[in-house]
C-alpha cells in the first residue's frame, strides 16, 4: 500500500538527480492581513487538496498564480516562499500575472469557455478571441517560469488542469529537451459533440498532444478524448497501448482517479484537539440533539447546490414528522462573481435558502444554513466527523473529493455519504447512497433513507468504503502518475 513515506522513498530512490515541478493555475497557499498581521492560509479546492501532501513527500517546487494582494510581500527576490509556514516543505513560486490579463485567462476563457464546455450542466460556453489569446500569453508565462527552473537540470513537469493546455508545446518550442512533460486534466471531458463546438478545438488538442503523459480521472472521460482527437485529427491511435501519435510525437493517455491522504485524514480527527472542536462546533450550530446534514461545496452551478436546497424541501413535504430534528448545514465558498452565471446562481441560493426556511422554520429553528465564512481544513475534518448524512450533489464532476475526504474522516465507521451518479467517485464510492440530484423525489427519498438506516448498515457501507478509499490513496495516485513518468526517457540538450 502506498503511503507517504513509501512516496517519499520511491521519489529518493528512483528520482535522484531529478527536479519535480508541478505548475498550476491555483496556488496551495496564500496570504492575507487578518488583525493587522500578515498570514498564511491554505487555499480550498481539489487540486490543492490532492497535490499538496505530493509535494511534501517530494520537496519540489510549484508553480502558481498569486491570488492576494500580500502574496508579493512574502517571497524573496525570484518570487519564492517555503511552504506550508509552520513546517517548510517545499518551494512555491509565484506568478504575478497583470489583472486584465489574467481576467481574461481565467475568468474568461477559461472559465465562460472550458469549464461549462466540459461539465455538461447546460450551461452555454462564451468564447471570445481576446480571451482566448489572453490564455496563450498566460500559458507562455507558465512555460517560461518552468524552463527557468529546469534550466540545466533532468526534470518531470506535472502541470494540472484545463488552464494549463497549452504549456508543454510552448515549453518543446522554447527548445526544452531535458524535461518529461505531463498533465493531469481534473475536470471530465465531454463527449466529441459537445467538444466540438469549441472554436479551438484543434489548437487545444494539439498542446494537449504536446505532453508526454494525459492523465484523466475516469476511462469514460479519456474514452472520450480519445474520441474527440480522432474526429478532429490526421492522427493514428492505438487502443491497446493507449497512445495517440501525432505529428511525430505520441502521448501517452491514463485514467488516475484522483483521492485524498486517507491516513492523515483520519489521525487529524483523533486527537484531542479535533474532539475540543466538536464540541466548539455543536454549539456554534446549536445543535443540540438534533442530526447534521452537511454540504461542503464551492459555489459553483456544476454542484447541484439548488437542487440541495429543494431536496429538504420535498423532503420536509413528505415527511413532516423531521422538523427540528435535523440541521442541514451548506458551507459554500463564493467563487468567480465576475461571471454573470455565478451571480445568478448565488441570487438563486440566497432566495431559496430563505424561501425553504420561511415555510418550513418552527419557533427558533429552521432547517437550512447556508454559510460562506470561512472554515479551517482542520474544522472541516471535524464536520465531516460530525455529521450524520454527507450530500455530494454534483450535476457533473471529474471526480470530487468531498466524498472521499468524508469516507476518510470517519474512522468511527458511522455516517451516511449520499452521492451523485454524475461523479467520478461514485465509480470507486459504490457503498454510497447513490443518487440522480436531478430527480428531487428521489433525492428527498434517499435523504429519508439515509437518516432511518440502521447502526449496522450504515457501518457495512462505510468499512468497505474506507477500504476503497485506503488502497486508492494520494500517494497511490501520485505514485502511479510518478512511475509512469519514469518509464519516459530523457533527451539531453
Amino acid at each position: 500500500m502506498w503511503t507517504k513515506q513509501t512516496l517519499r522513498e520511491t521519489i529518493a530512490s528512483r528520482m535522484e538527480g531529478y527536479k519535480l515541478i508541478i505548475a498550476s493555475n491555483r496556488q496551495p497557499f496564500h496570504h492575507m492581513l487578518k488583525a493587522g498581521k500578515l498570514i498564511c492560509q491554505r487555499e480550498p479546492g481539489g487540486v490543492v487538496t490532492a497535490l499538496h501532501p505530493v509535494m511534501q513527500a517530494s520537496s519540489g517546487t510549484w508553480i502558481a498564480a498569486a491570488s492576494t494582494d500580500y502574496d508579493r510581500q512574502t517571497v524573496d527576490s525570484q518570487n519564492k516562499v517555503k511552504v506550508p509556514p509552520d513546517n517548510p516543505a517545499y518551494t512555491l513560486r509565484r506568478l504575478f500575472i497583470p489583472k486584465m490579463e489574467r481576467d481574461a485567462y481565467y475568468f474568461g476563457y477559461a472559465n465562460q469557455g472550458l469549464w461549462p464546455l466540459c461539465h455538461i450542466v447546460y450551461t452555454r460556453p462564451v468564447f471570445r478571441q481576446a480571451e482566448w489569446e489572453a490564455y496563450q500569453r498566460v500559458n507562455r508565462i507558465f512555460a517560461q517560469a518552468i524552463m527557468e527552473e529546469a534550466v540545466g537540470e533532468k526534470a518531470f513537469v506535472w502541470a494540472h488542469d484545463f488552464h494549463l493546455a497549452l504549456v508543454a508545446q510552448y515549453l518543446k518550442e522554447m527548445g526544452c529537451q531535458n524535461i518529461v512533460t505531463s498533465l493531469f486534466w481534473h475536470i471530465p471531458w465531454p463527449n466529441p459533440e459537445v467538444f466540438r463546438i469549441c472554436p479551438q478545438k484543434k489548437e487545444i488538442l494539439e498542446g494537449l498532444l504536446a505532453y508526454d503523459l494525459l492523465g484523466f480521472q475516469i476511462r469514460y472521460h479519456a474514452d472520450n478524448f480519445f474520441k474527440s482527437v480522432d474526429s478532429e485529427l490526421e492522427s493514428r491511435i492505438d487502443r491497446e497501448t493507449d497512445t495517440v501519435n501525432y505529428q511525430n510525437r505520441q502521448t501517452l493517455i491514463r485514467a488516475f482517479p484522483i483521492s485524498v491522504d486517507f491516513d492523515g485524514i483520519g489521525k487529524k480527527t483523533e486527537i484531542p484537539a479535533a474532539q475540543a472542536a466538536m464540541e466548539r462546533l455543536k454549539e456554534e450550530l446549536d445543535l443540540g440533539g438534533r442530526k447534521l446534514i452537511l454540504g461542503i461545496d464551492r459555489i459553483d452551478y456544476t454542484k447541484g447546490l439548488p437542487e440541495k436546497v429543494r431536496a429538504i424541501d420535498r423532503f420536509l413535504e413528505k415527511y413532516p414528522d423531521y422538523k427540528q430534528k435535523f440541521v442541514f448545514l451548506q458551507i459554500g465558498q463564493i467563487s468567480r462573481l465576475h461571471v454573470q452565471r455565478y451571480k445568478q446562481l448565488n441570487d438563486e441560493l440566497n432566495g431559496l435558502v430563505e424561501e425553504v426556511n420561511w415555510k418550513h422554520a418552527e419557533d427558533s429553528w429552521k432547517p437550512v444554513h447556508l454559510t460562506r465564512a470561512y472554515f479551517s481544513y482542520d474544522d472541516i475534518l471535524v464536520l465531516y466527523r460530525m455529521a450524520d448524512i454527507c450530500i455530494v450533489s454534483s450535476l457533473h464532476d471529474g471526480m470530487n473529493l468531498v466524498a472521499k475526504e468524508f469516507v476518510s474522516a470517519r474512522t468511527d465507521e458511522s455516517g451516511v455519504l449520499m452521492l451523485s451518479s454524475f461523479t467520478g467517485a461514485a465509480r470507486e464510492l459504490t457503498d454510497a447512497l447513490l443518487m440522480n440530484p436531478y430527480d428531487i423525489e428521489s433525492f428527498a427519498d434517499t435523504l429519508a433513507q439515509g437518516l432511518v438506516m440502521p447502526e449496522e448498515e450504515k457501518q457495512k457501507r462505510m468499512r468497505k468504503m474506507r477500504e476503497a478509499v485506503s488502497s486508492r490513496n494520494i500517494y497511490h495516485w501520485a505514485g502511479k502518475v510518478l512511475s509512469q513518468l519514469l518509464r519516459f526517457e530523457f533527451q539531453e540538450v
